[in-house]
């Protein structure tokens, strides 16, 4: 009988499955393997968990959105229909919208949470689950909002609407998707447009990582003990963001070679930030500034990294030991008996001195990172031959 190997023990002891076979509910594969099944349960404590604490009726801004990408990546390896019909209930609750101003003259695109800020990335992250819903079930008017606000985006002359290490991830893939549905080559004009002024104005090319915005750019703002300040979570986003760009662009696109370039730099920079417990801390390369375990860039990292080993850009032999580290604090350290994804730092922009992130730190969007990570294990583990 195959024996769960090492850095999967953790998740199978919490979920109280024996470690010699295990068993998840599954619809899609005939036979699963005691690791995936592991995984398979896994995923569903943690979505179960959330979904029956939270319904689905919130806003579509980037936390809850971030969320869904998570919930839609679990839908992809459970084929749990309520998971899908969470994601769906969300969208119709509203209007398959992000902001919801039609007025076009008034639409923003900087920092705000409003209805007129339709412009601005952490409002269009949602059209990510909305394609993938429309994916499963074209009606147009699942993305005729997200159609309608991106075509007009891409019509203005301005190129900086991503200033923020996040909108990397909020709005890349947006892109992307969008290309894929309507073969439109402007969508992946504009996304390199747009990633070079990003890249402008947050990259780091000493170290290969990128500032959350352009206020934290040494030596204009310096970590608590005077180095570069890379905060983990937005590192995740932008680690992810180029995951999912590479996972939708076409191998033929002429600036492909350019996001790999930058995807690896960022995975190797990663690599070599990470913690012996598994984790990262707050501020990348200053674990001092805000010392102890975070899971959002921790899980957000492990999706990447994951990513690029299961799509052969990642060296596996170098990179799976990074994983297994990471993968052992989030299913024994990060994860709660009762199914809660703790050690998340709160909604912020950058690595606090002095800031309590404990097991009970949990938010929508870690636990979409968590899922995203786990839901990338799955295909990992069904790359890999029965018994290996």
């Amino acid at each position: 009988m195959n024996r769960i190997p090492t850095y999967l023990l953790g998740a199978s002891l919490l979920l109280g499955l024996p470690t010699g076979c295990t068993t998840a509910k599954t619809t899609s594969t005939a036979h699963v393997q005691p690791q995936q099944a592991a995984v398979l349960a896994l995923i569903t404590k943690v979505n179960d968990h959330w979904q029956a604490t939270h319904p689905p009726q919130v806003w579509s801004f980037w936390d809850a959105a971030a969320y869904q990408t998570g919930n839609m990546a679990a839908y992809a390896v459970t084929k749990n229909e309520k998971y899908r019909q969470y994601a769906e209930a969300w969208a119709e609750h509203n209007q398959w919208k992000g902001a919801t101003s039609d007025d076009r003259a008034t639409w923003q695109y900087k920092y705000g949470e409003t209805a007129d800020h339709v412009l601005f990335g952490d409002w269009q992250i949602c059209f990510q689950t909305y394609i993938d819903l429309y994916n499963l079930k074209p009606e147009p008017q699942r993305i005729a909002r997200a159609r309608e606000v991106m075509e007009y985006q891409m019509s203005t002359p301005q190129s900086d609407y991503w200033w923020w290490a996040d909108g990397l991830y909020m709005v890349m893939p947006v892109m992307t998707k969008l290309y894929k549905v309507t073969n439109n080559p402007q969508y992946l004009e504009k996304l390199h447009e747009y990633f070079s002024y990003a890249n402008s104005i947050m990259y780091d090319a000493e170290t290969g990582l990128y500032y959350r915005d352009a206020k934290y750019v040494y030596p204009q703002h310096k970590s608590a003990n005077g180095k570069k300040d890379f905060w983990a979570r937005g590192d995740g986003w932008v680690l992810a963001g180029l995951a999912k760009v590479l996972q939708d662009l076409p191998t033929g696109d002429p600036h492909r070679a350019e996001y790999l370039s930058k995807y690896r730099g960022l995975a190797a920079a990663i690599k070599q930030a990470q913690q012996p417990e598994g984790y990262w801390t707050r501020s990348l390369l200053d674990p001092a500034h805000a010392p102890g375990p975070e899971t959002s860039g921790t899980a957000f990292y492990t999706y990447g990294l994951l990513w690029g080993i299961n799509h052969g850009v990642l060296d596996q032999q170098e990179y799976l030991p990074t994983v297994q580290r990471a993968w052992q604090y989030l299913t024994t350290t990060a994860l709660q008996p009762d199914g809660t994804v703790g050690y998340v730092q709160p909604i912020g922009e950058k690595a606090i001195p002095g800031q309590i992130v404990n097991q009970n730190s949990t938010t929508n969007f870690g636990v979409g990172a968590f899922l995203l990570a786990a839901s990338e294990m799955y295909r990992y583990l069904d790359k890999r031959p029965a018994g290996h």
